[in-house]
Protein backbone atom coordinates (compact mmCIF):
# COMPACT_ATOMS: atom_id res chain seq x y z
CA UNK A 1 0.00 0.00 0.00
CA UNK A 2 3.21 2.26 0.63
CA UNK A 3 4.28 1.54 -2.67
CA UNK A 4 1.53 2.47 -4.36
CA UNK A 5 0.49 5.61 -2.54
CA UNK A 6 4.31 6.58 -3.06
CA UNK A 7 3.94 5.67 -6.78
CA UNK A 8 0.47 7.80 -7.02
CA UNK A 9 2.15 10.51 -5.47
CA UNK A 10 4.74 10.79 -8.36
CA UNK A 11 2.53 10.85 -11.19
CA UNK A 12 0.35 13.41 -10.00
CA UNK A 13 3.70 15.45 -9.66
CA UNK A 14 5.00 14.27 -13.31
CA UNK A 15 1.09 15.15 -14.97
CA UNK A 16 0.97 18.24 -13.18
CA UNK A 17 4.65 19.13 -14.75
CA UNK A 18 3.72 17.98 -18.29
CA UNK A 19 0.77 20.06 -18.17
CA UNK A 20 2.63 23.06 -17.26
CA UNK A 21 4.62 22.94 -20.01
CA UNK A 22 1.53 22.53 -22.77
CA UNK A 23 0.17 25.88 -20.91
CA UNK A 24 2.99 27.91 -20.99
CA UNK A 25 3.76 26.76 -24.82
CA UNK A 26 -0.02 27.74 -25.86
CA UNK A 27 0.73 30.48 -23.89
CA UNK A 28 3.46 31.41 -26.17
CA UNK A 29 1.72 31.03 -29.34
CA UNK A 30 -1.17 33.09 -27.84
CA UNK A 31 1.50 35.96 -27.40
CA UNK A 32 1.92 35.91 -31.21
CA UNK A 33 -1.67 36.44 -32.05
CA UNK A 34 -2.01 39.20 -28.52
CA UNK A 35 0.39 41.17 -29.93
CA UNK A 36 -1.57 42.37 -33.45
CA UNK A 37 -4.26 43.50 -30.75
CA UNK A 38 -5.01 46.89 -30.47
CA UNK A 39 -5.58 48.75 -27.24
CA UNK A 40 -9.35 49.28 -28.29
CA UNK A 41 -9.76 45.22 -28.56
CA UNK A 42 -8.51 44.20 -25.55
CA UNK A 43 -10.72 46.76 -23.74
CA UNK A 44 -13.71 45.56 -25.19
CA UNK A 45 -12.70 41.54 -24.38
CA UNK A 46 -11.61 42.84 -20.84
CA UNK A 47 -15.02 44.55 -20.14
CA UNK A 48 -16.43 40.84 -21.42
CA UNK A 49 -14.59 38.75 -18.90
CA UNK A 50 -15.42 40.82 -16.36
CA UNK A 51 -19.37 40.90 -17.08
CA UNK A 52 -18.76 37.17 -17.45
CA UNK A 53 -17.33 36.64 -13.36
CA UNK A 54 -19.28 39.32 -12.12
CA UNK A 55 -22.30 36.80 -13.47
CA UNK A 56 -20.89 34.45 -11.27
CA UNK A 57 -19.14 36.64 -7.97
CA UNK A 58 -22.07 35.45 -5.35
CA UNK A 59 -22.17 31.78 -6.58
CA UNK A 60 -17.63 31.37 -6.65
CA UNK A 61 -18.14 33.42 -3.61
CA UNK A 62 -19.85 30.54 -1.58
CA UNK A 63 -18.41 27.74 -3.41
CA UNK A 64 -14.76 29.70 -2.32
CA UNK A 65 -16.03 29.82 1.16
CA UNK A 66 -17.09 26.10 1.20
CA UNK A 67 -14.09 24.63 -0.34
CA UNK A 68 -11.33 26.87 1.40
CA UNK A 69 -13.06 26.53 5.12
CA UNK A 70 -11.43 30.43 5.38
CA UNK A 71 -14.06 33.41 6.06
CA UNK A 72 -17.65 34.43 4.86
CA UNK A 73 -18.91 34.21 1.82
CA UNK A 74 -20.59 37.82 2.41
CA UNK A 75 -16.82 39.45 2.36
CA UNK A 76 -15.80 37.13 -0.76
CA UNK A 77 -18.44 38.18 -3.03
CA UNK A 78 -17.90 41.74 -2.13
CA UNK A 79 -14.14 41.36 -2.92
CA UNK A 80 -15.17 39.60 -6.23
CA UNK A 81 -18.14 42.39 -7.14
CA UNK A 82 -14.93 44.83 -5.93
CA UNK A 83 -12.93 43.98 -8.76
CA UNK A 84 -15.50 43.49 -11.17
CA UNK A 85 -16.91 46.83 -10.72
CA UNK A 86 -14.29 48.98 -9.33
CA UNK A 87 -11.08 47.54 -11.49
CA UNK A 88 -13.03 47.68 -14.62
CA UNK A 89 -13.70 51.18 -13.95
CA UNK A 90 -10.29 52.26 -13.51
CA UNK A 91 -9.16 50.19 -16.44
CA UNK A 92 -11.44 51.84 -18.32
CA UNK A 93 -9.63 54.81 -19.55
CA UNK A 94 -5.85 53.34 -19.20
CA UNK A 95 -4.01 53.12 -22.47
CA UNK A 96 -1.21 50.11 -21.95
CA UNK A 97 -0.05 49.58 -25.36
CA UNK A 98 1.11 51.37 -28.58
CA UNK A 99 2.16 54.90 -28.09
CA UNK A 100 1.65 56.28 -24.55
CA UNK A 101 3.21 59.75 -24.16
CA UNK A 102 4.10 61.82 -27.59
CA UNK A 103 6.48 65.44 -26.92
CA UNK A 104 6.48 66.61 -29.89
CA UNK A 105 9.11 69.36 -29.05
CA UNK A 106 11.30 67.28 -27.65
CA UNK A 107 10.44 64.93 -30.17
CA UNK A 108 10.19 61.79 -28.10
CA UNK A 109 7.74 59.24 -27.76
CA UNK A 110 6.99 56.44 -25.30
CA UNK A 111 5.88 53.11 -26.54
CA UNK A 112 3.74 50.71 -24.15
CA UNK A 113 5.37 46.59 -24.92
CA UNK A 114 3.27 43.73 -23.39
CA UNK A 115 5.96 42.06 -21.09
CA UNK A 116 4.76 38.24 -22.60
CA UNK A 117 3.51 35.34 -20.59
CA UNK A 118 2.14 35.90 -17.13
CA UNK A 119 3.08 33.15 -14.59
CA UNK A 120 0.55 33.79 -11.70
CA UNK A 121 0.36 31.85 -7.99
CA UNK A 122 -2.89 32.67 -6.49
CA UNK A 123 -3.52 32.40 -2.69
CA UNK A 124 -6.18 30.13 -0.73
CA UNK A 125 -7.59 33.28 0.85
CA UNK A 126 -8.84 35.76 -1.79
CA UNK A 127 -8.71 32.98 -4.85
CA UNK A 128 -11.39 34.10 -6.70
CA UNK A 129 -11.24 38.02 -6.60
CA UNK A 130 -7.45 37.58 -6.94
CA UNK A 131 -7.98 34.84 -10.47
CA UNK A 132 -10.22 37.81 -11.53
CA UNK A 133 -8.21 40.65 -11.34
CA UNK A 134 -4.27 38.65 -12.60
CA UNK A 135 -6.75 37.75 -15.75
CA UNK A 136 -8.03 41.50 -16.40
CA UNK A 137 -4.54 43.10 -15.59
CA UNK A 138 -3.41 40.53 -17.85
CA UNK A 139 -5.63 40.90 -20.79
CA UNK A 140 -5.68 44.89 -20.37
CA UNK A 141 -1.98 44.89 -21.01
CA UNK A 142 -1.92 42.51 -24.18
CA UNK A 143 -0.02 39.49 -21.92
CA UNK A 144 -1.56 35.80 -22.04
CA UNK A 145 -1.50 34.48 -18.70
CA UNK A 146 -1.46 31.41 -16.77
CA UNK A 147 -2.20 30.36 -13.31
CA UNK A 148 -1.36 27.84 -10.32
CA UNK A 149 -4.15 28.02 -8.20
CA UNK A 150 -3.70 27.16 -4.82
CA UNK A 151 -4.38 23.36 -3.93
CA UNK A 152 -6.75 24.14 -1.40
CA UNK A 153 -9.36 26.41 -3.98
CA UNK A 154 -8.24 24.62 -7.29
CA UNK A 155 -12.09 23.36 -8.01
CA UNK A 156 -13.58 27.24 -7.53
CA UNK A 157 -10.45 28.81 -9.46
CA UNK A 158 -11.14 26.13 -12.19
CA UNK A 159 -14.97 26.75 -12.17
CA UNK A 160 -13.67 30.73 -12.53
CA UNK A 161 -10.90 30.27 -15.29
CA UNK A 162 -12.99 27.31 -17.07
CA UNK A 163 -15.97 30.56 -17.78
CA UNK A 164 -13.55 33.16 -18.76
CA UNK A 165 -11.29 31.10 -21.10
CA UNK A 166 -14.69 30.26 -22.61
CA UNK A 167 -15.91 33.80 -22.73
CA UNK A 168 -12.63 35.20 -24.23
CA UNK A 169 -12.66 32.43 -26.85
CA UNK A 170 -16.14 34.02 -27.80
CA UNK A 171 -14.46 37.37 -28.01
CA UNK A 172 -11.58 36.78 -30.14
CA UNK A 173 -8.74 35.70 -27.23
CA UNK A 174 -6.86 33.25 -29.03
CA UNK A 175 -6.51 29.49 -27.13
CA UNK A 176 -3.85 29.35 -24.77
CA UNK A 177 -4.60 33.23 -23.89
CA UNK A 178 -5.29 32.05 -20.31
CA UNK A 179 -4.70 29.07 -18.53
CA UNK A 180 -4.84 27.60 -15.42
CA UNK A 181 -2.87 23.73 -13.79
CA UNK A 182 -5.62 21.29 -13.34
CA UNK A 183 -3.31 18.86 -11.58
CA UNK A 184 -1.99 21.52 -8.92
CA UNK A 185 1.47 20.45 -6.97
CA UNK A 186 4.31 22.09 -6.34
CA UNK A 187 6.09 20.43 -8.75
CA UNK A 188 3.66 21.64 -11.35
CA UNK A 189 3.45 25.01 -9.57
CA UNK A 190 7.79 25.46 -10.48
CA UNK A 191 7.62 24.28 -13.91
CA UNK A 192 5.26 27.31 -14.66
CA UNK A 193 7.47 29.88 -12.80
CA UNK A 194 10.67 28.28 -14.19
CA UNK A 195 9.26 28.01 -17.83
CA UNK A 196 10.99 29.59 -20.57
CA UNK A 197 8.16 30.97 -22.03
CA UNK A 198 7.44 32.59 -18.65
CA UNK A 199 8.29 36.37 -18.96
CA UNK A 200 6.85 37.55 -15.07
CA UNK A 201 5.95 35.33 -12.15
CA UNK A 202 3.44 37.00 -9.72
CA UNK A 203 3.15 35.36 -6.54
CA UNK A 204 -0.15 36.62 -4.67
CA UNK A 205 0.17 35.36 -0.76
CA UNK A 206 2.03 32.18 -1.34
CA UNK A 207 5.28 32.55 0.50
CA UNK A 208 6.44 29.58 0.36
CA UNK A 209 7.25 29.58 -3.09
CA UNK A 210 8.82 33.18 -2.69
CA UNK A 211 12.39 31.93 -2.53
CA UNK A 212 11.96 29.58 -6.27
CA UNK A 213 10.26 32.78 -7.61
CA UNK A 214 13.23 34.59 -6.77
CA UNK A 215 15.44 32.21 -8.04
CA UNK A 216 13.11 31.80 -11.11
CA UNK A 217 15.65 34.65 -12.88
CA UNK A 218 12.50 36.13 -14.01
CA UNK A 219 11.19 39.55 -12.64
CA UNK A 220 8.56 38.73 -10.33
CA UNK A 221 6.23 40.15 -8.32
CA UNK A 222 5.37 39.59 -4.52
CA UNK A 223 1.96 40.12 -2.73
CA UNK A 224 3.73 39.67 0.31
CA UNK A 225 3.65 39.03 4.38
CA UNK A 226 0.92 41.56 5.61
CA UNK A 227 -1.13 41.97 9.18
CA UNK A 228 1.06 45.02 9.96
CA UNK A 229 0.45 47.75 12.58
CA UNK A 230 -1.74 50.43 12.76
CA UNK A 231 -1.29 53.76 15.30
CA UNK A 232 -3.68 55.63 17.14
CA UNK A 233 -2.37 58.87 17.57
CA UNK A 234 -3.48 61.71 20.58
CA UNK A 235 -5.74 63.54 17.93
CA UNK A 236 -7.50 61.03 16.23
CA UNK A 237 -11.37 60.50 16.22
CA UNK A 238 -11.50 57.68 18.53
CA UNK A 239 -14.39 56.32 17.78
CA UNK A 240 -14.23 56.31 14.34
CA UNK A 241 -10.86 54.84 14.23
CA UNK A 242 -12.10 52.02 16.76
CA UNK A 243 -14.93 51.51 14.63
CA UNK A 244 -12.06 51.10 11.58
CA UNK A 245 -10.02 49.01 12.98
CA UNK A 246 -12.72 46.37 14.26
CA UNK A 247 -14.59 46.78 10.53
CA UNK A 248 -11.42 45.94 8.96
CA UNK A 249 -9.86 43.42 11.29
CA UNK A 250 -13.17 41.16 11.44
CA UNK A 251 -13.88 41.35 7.06
CA UNK A 252 -13.85 38.12 5.84
CA UNK A 253 -13.00 36.65 9.38
CA UNK A 254 -9.16 38.38 8.86
CA UNK A 255 -7.98 36.73 6.11
CA UNK A 256 -6.95 39.98 4.20
CA UNK A 257 -3.32 40.77 4.35
CA UNK A 258 -3.73 44.21 4.24
CA UNK A 259 -5.57 43.79 7.46
CA UNK A 260 -4.40 45.49 10.60
CA UNK A 261 -2.62 43.05 13.36
CA UNK A 262 -1.12 45.38 16.06
CA UNK A 263 -2.46 48.21 17.55
CA UNK A 264 -0.20 50.88 18.79
CA UNK A 265 -1.98 53.25 21.25
CA UNK A 266 -0.98 56.94 22.84
CA UNK A 267 -1.74 56.47 25.97
CA UNK A 268 -2.74 59.91 26.34
CA UNK A 269 -5.67 58.29 25.15
CA UNK A 270 -5.64 54.46 26.07
CA UNK A 271 -8.74 54.33 28.28
CA UNK A 272 -10.69 55.97 25.89
CA UNK A 273 -9.34 53.56 23.02
CA UNK A 274 -10.18 50.28 25.27
CA UNK A 275 -13.83 51.74 26.04
CA UNK A 276 -14.60 51.77 22.42
CA UNK A 277 -13.08 49.01 21.73
CA UNK A 278 -15.44 46.69 24.64
CA UNK A 279 -18.04 48.63 22.69
CA UNK A 280 -17.83 47.27 19.83
CA UNK A 281 -17.00 43.39 20.64
CA UNK A 282 -13.11 43.57 21.73
CA UNK A 283 -12.45 40.79 24.06
CA UNK A 284 -9.55 41.36 26.19
CA UNK A 285 -7.71 37.86 26.81
CA UNK A 286 -5.97 36.98 30.36
CA UNK A 287 -2.59 35.38 30.70
CA UNK A 288 -4.01 32.13 31.12
CA UNK A 289 -6.24 32.43 27.67
CA UNK A 290 -3.56 33.66 25.45
CA UNK A 291 -1.78 31.21 26.29
CA UNK A 292 -4.41 29.20 25.39
CA UNK A 293 -5.18 30.64 22.29
CA UNK A 294 -0.74 30.70 21.14
CA UNK A 295 -0.89 27.15 21.56
CA UNK A 296 -4.10 26.44 19.27
CA UNK A 297 -2.54 29.49 17.11
CA UNK A 298 1.00 28.17 16.64
CA UNK A 299 2.49 24.20 15.51
CA UNK A 300 5.98 22.87 17.21
CA UNK A 301 7.43 24.40 13.82
CA UNK A 302 6.21 28.10 15.02
CA UNK A 303 4.29 28.91 12.37
CA UNK A 304 0.67 29.69 12.31
CA UNK A 305 -1.65 27.11 11.84
CA UNK A 306 -3.33 27.17 8.36
CA UNK A 307 -6.54 25.45 10.19
CA UNK A 308 -7.44 28.44 12.02
CA UNK A 309 -7.02 31.00 9.70
CA UNK A 310 -10.84 32.59 8.60
CA UNK A 311 -12.54 31.55 11.58
CA UNK A 312 -14.50 33.88 13.50
CA UNK A 313 -12.75 35.39 17.38
CA UNK A 314 -15.76 33.45 19.16
CA UNK A 315 -14.98 29.88 17.00
CA UNK A 316 -11.53 30.63 18.01
CA UNK A 317 -12.05 31.16 21.40
CA UNK A 318 -14.17 28.03 21.95
CA UNK A 319 -11.37 25.85 20.22
CA UNK A 320 -8.65 27.59 22.72
CA UNK A 321 -10.98 26.63 25.36
CA UNK A 322 -12.26 29.53 26.91
CA UNK A 323 -15.71 31.02 26.58
CA UNK A 324 -16.47 34.60 25.25
CA UNK A 325 -19.48 36.45 24.68
CA UNK A 326 -21.51 35.55 21.16
CA UNK A 327 -20.95 39.09 20.63
CA UNK A 328 -16.72 38.81 20.51
CA UNK A 329 -15.72 40.53 17.15
CA UNK A 330 -11.90 40.10 17.93
CA UNK A 331 -9.69 38.60 20.44
CA UNK A 332 -7.22 41.17 21.77
CA UNK A 333 -3.80 40.06 23.97
CA UNK A 334 -1.83 43.00 25.82
CA UNK A 335 1.73 43.16 25.16
CA UNK A 336 4.60 45.14 25.95
CA UNK A 337 7.79 43.39 23.89
CA UNK A 338 8.25 42.25 20.24
CA UNK A 339 9.58 38.56 20.43
CA UNK A 340 10.28 36.15 17.43
CA UNK A 341 8.78 33.48 19.47
CA UNK A 342 5.77 35.13 20.73
CA UNK A 343 3.10 34.06 18.28
CA UNK A 344 1.32 37.25 17.93
CA UNK A 345 4.18 38.83 16.13
CA UNK A 346 3.65 36.74 13.19
CA UNK A 347 0.97 36.65 10.53
CA UNK A 348 -2.28 35.64 12.08
CA UNK A 349 -4.55 36.14 9.34
CA UNK A 350 -7.80 36.08 11.52
CA UNK A 351 -9.67 38.12 14.02
CA UNK A 352 -6.78 38.42 16.40
CA UNK A 353 -4.72 41.65 17.41
CA UNK A 354 -1.75 42.62 19.37
CA UNK A 355 -2.32 46.12 21.75
CA UNK A 356 0.83 48.15 22.57
CA UNK A 357 0.41 51.36 24.73
CA UNK A 358 3.08 54.14 23.93
CA UNK A 359 3.73 57.17 25.70
CA UNK A 360 4.10 59.15 22.49
CA UNK A 361 4.14 59.51 18.68
CA UNK A 362 8.04 58.99 18.62
CA UNK A 363 7.56 55.86 20.97
CA UNK A 364 5.07 54.68 18.97
CA UNK A 365 6.92 55.90 15.58
CA UNK A 366 9.88 52.73 16.80
CA UNK A 367 7.09 50.85 17.90
CA UNK A 368 5.72 50.33 14.41
CA UNK A 369 9.37 50.48 12.89
CA UNK A 370 10.32 47.41 14.89
CA UNK A 371 6.46 45.27 14.58
CA UNK A 372 7.63 45.92 10.42
CA UNK A 373 10.79 44.77 10.48
CA UNK A 374 9.49 41.79 12.49
CA UNK A 375 7.46 39.87 9.80
CA UNK A 376 5.08 42.06 7.77
CA UNK A 377 7.71 43.07 5.16
CA UNK A 378 7.03 46.40 4.26
CA UNK A 379 3.26 45.75 3.56
CA UNK A 380 0.93 48.54 4.72
CA UNK A 381 0.81 50.77 7.99
CA UNK A 382 -1.86 52.59 9.36
CA UNK A 383 -2.31 55.80 11.30
CA UNK A 384 -5.63 57.33 12.83
CA UNK A 385 -4.26 61.06 13.51
CA UNK A 386 -5.11 64.75 12.93
CA UNK A 387 -1.76 66.38 12.85
CA UNK A 388 -0.71 66.64 9.75
CA UNK A 389 2.85 66.68 11.07
CA UNK A 390 2.48 63.55 12.00
CA UNK A 391 0.93 61.63 9.64
CA UNK A 392 3.68 63.16 7.23
CA UNK A 393 6.43 61.86 9.48
CA UNK A 394 5.24 58.63 9.38
CA UNK A 395 4.50 59.01 5.48
CA UNK A 396 8.13 59.74 5.07
CA UNK A 397 10.14 57.39 7.12
CA UNK A 398 7.93 54.10 7.52
CA UNK A 399 9.34 51.40 5.39
CA UNK A 400 6.19 50.19 3.68
CA UNK A 401 4.42 49.75 0.40
CA UNK A 402 1.94 52.28 1.27
CA UNK A 403 0.68 54.26 4.55
CA UNK A 404 -3.20 54.62 5.29
CA UNK A 405 -4.83 57.48 7.09
CA UNK A 406 -7.72 57.69 8.88
CA UNK A 407 -9.18 54.34 7.03
CA UNK A 408 -9.78 50.64 8.00
CA UNK A 409 -6.52 48.75 6.45
CA UNK A 410 -8.36 46.03 4.48
CA UNK A 411 -10.57 48.12 2.61
CA UNK A 412 -8.28 50.95 2.03
CA UNK A 413 -5.66 49.14 1.15
CA UNK A 414 -7.14 47.34 -1.71
CA UNK A 415 -8.37 51.06 -2.70
CA UNK A 416 -11.95 50.55 -1.83
CA UNK A 417 -11.75 52.96 0.91
CA UNK A 418 -8.99 55.23 -0.84
CA UNK A 419 -8.27 55.89 -4.57
CA UNK A 420 -5.77 53.57 -4.60
CA UNK A 421 -5.47 51.52 -7.30
CA UNK A 422 -8.03 48.64 -6.83
CA UNK A 423 -5.71 45.72 -6.29
CA UNK A 424 -5.77 42.32 -4.88
CA UNK A 425 -2.01 42.33 -5.20
CA UNK A 426 -0.05 45.15 -2.71
CA UNK A 427 3.53 44.65 -3.82
CA UNK A 428 5.73 44.16 -1.07
CA UNK A 429 9.41 45.78 -1.83
CA UNK A 430 10.85 47.12 0.91
CA UNK A 431 11.89 43.81 2.28
CA UNK A 432 13.88 43.18 -1.31
CA UNK A 433 11.21 40.66 -2.25
CA UNK A 434 9.89 41.52 -5.64
CA UNK A 435 10.38 44.32 -7.84
CA UNK A 436 7.76 46.49 -6.81
CA UNK A 437 5.83 48.03 -4.00
CA UNK A 438 2.61 49.26 -5.83
CA UNK A 439 -0.49 48.13 -5.88
CA UNK A 440 -0.45 46.10 -8.72
CA UNK A 441 -1.82 47.44 -12.23
CA UNK A 442 -1.26 46.88 -15.76
CA UNK A 443 1.30 49.11 -15.99
CA UNK A 444 3.38 46.62 -14.32
CA UNK A 445 2.85 44.63 -16.92
CA UNK A 446 4.16 46.30 -19.58
CA UNK A 447 8.02 47.77 -20.53
CA UNK A 448 8.24 51.11 -21.66
CA UNK A 449 10.15 51.68 -25.14
CA UNK A 450 11.27 55.09 -25.53
CA UNK A 451 11.81 56.63 -29.03
CA UNK A 452 13.89 58.95 -29.78
CA UNK A 453 14.35 61.30 -33.00
CA UNK A 454 17.90 63.23 -33.53
CA UNK A 455 17.62 66.63 -33.09
CA UNK A 456 21.31 67.43 -33.34
CA UNK A 457 24.28 66.03 -35.81
CA UNK A 458 27.26 64.19 -35.12
CA UNK A 459 29.58 66.59 -36.74
CA UNK A 460 27.66 69.22 -34.91
CA UNK A 461 27.79 67.44 -31.45
CA UNK A 462 31.47 66.25 -32.33
CA UNK A 463 32.71 69.69 -33.15
CA UNK A 464 31.24 70.84 -29.87
CA UNK A 465 32.71 68.29 -27.80
CA UNK A 466 35.91 69.01 -29.69
CA UNK A 467 35.94 73.05 -29.11
CA UNK A 468 34.47 72.64 -25.62
CA UNK A 469 37.49 69.99 -24.51
CA UNK A 470 39.91 72.87 -24.12
CA UNK A 471 43.33 71.33 -23.68
CA UNK A 472 42.14 68.03 -22.19
CA UNK A 473 43.04 64.74 -24.76
CA UNK A 474 44.04 64.70 -27.52
CA UNK A 475 42.25 66.59 -30.35
CA UNK A 476 40.53 64.85 -33.62
CA UNK A 477 43.73 64.55 -35.90
CA UNK A 478 42.81 66.30 -39.51
CA UNK A 479 41.39 62.56 -40.99
CA UNK A 480 38.63 62.36 -38.33
CA UNK A 481 39.98 59.47 -36.36
CA UNK A 482 40.79 60.00 -32.66
CA UNK A 483 43.71 58.66 -31.14
CA UNK A 484 41.35 56.26 -29.28
CA UNK A 485 37.94 55.84 -28.03
CA UNK A 486 38.73 56.89 -24.52
CA UNK A 487 40.32 60.01 -25.56
CA UNK A 488 36.74 60.76 -27.57
CA UNK A 489 34.64 59.53 -24.80
CA UNK A 490 36.58 61.83 -22.40
CA UNK A 491 35.59 64.40 -24.83
CA UNK A 492 32.09 64.17 -25.09
CA UNK A 493 31.36 63.72 -20.81
CA UNK A 494 33.80 67.08 -20.88
CA UNK A 495 31.00 68.60 -23.04
CA UNK A 496 28.54 67.22 -21.52
CA UNK A 497 29.15 68.15 -18.01
CA UNK A 498 30.14 72.03 -18.96
CA UNK A 499 26.70 72.27 -21.02
CA UNK A 500 25.20 71.20 -17.39
CA UNK A 501 27.19 73.64 -15.73
CA UNK A 502 26.17 76.02 -17.27
CA UNK A 503 22.93 75.55 -17.13
CA UNK A 504 22.86 75.62 -13.75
Amino acid sequence: MKGESKMSFVDKDLLSIQEARILMEGAREARKTMLTFPQKTLDSITCTLAAAAKGMAEELAVMSAEETGYGRYQDKYVKNTFICNFLLKRLKDMRCIGILEEDSRSKTMKVGVPVGVIAALTPAVSPVSTAIYNVLLAVKSGNPIVIAPHERAAKVTGRLLERLMEEGKSCGLPEGAIGYLKTVTKAGTLELIRHPAAAMVVNTGVPELNREAAESGKPYIYGGTGNGPVFVERTADVRQAVEDIIASRTFDCGIVSGAEQYMVVDSLIAAEVKAEMLKNGAYFMNGEEEKKLMELLCLESGKADTEIMGRPAAELADRAGFSVPGTTTVLVSEQKYISEKNPFAKELLCPVLAYYIENDWMHACEKCMSLLVNESHGHTLVIHSRDEEVIRQFALKKPVGRVLVNTPATLGSMGATTNLFPAMTLGSITAGAGITADNVSPMNFIYIRNVGYGVRGAREFLGAAEKASGGYGKAPDPKGHCEDAKTLLKQILEVLSKELDDKC
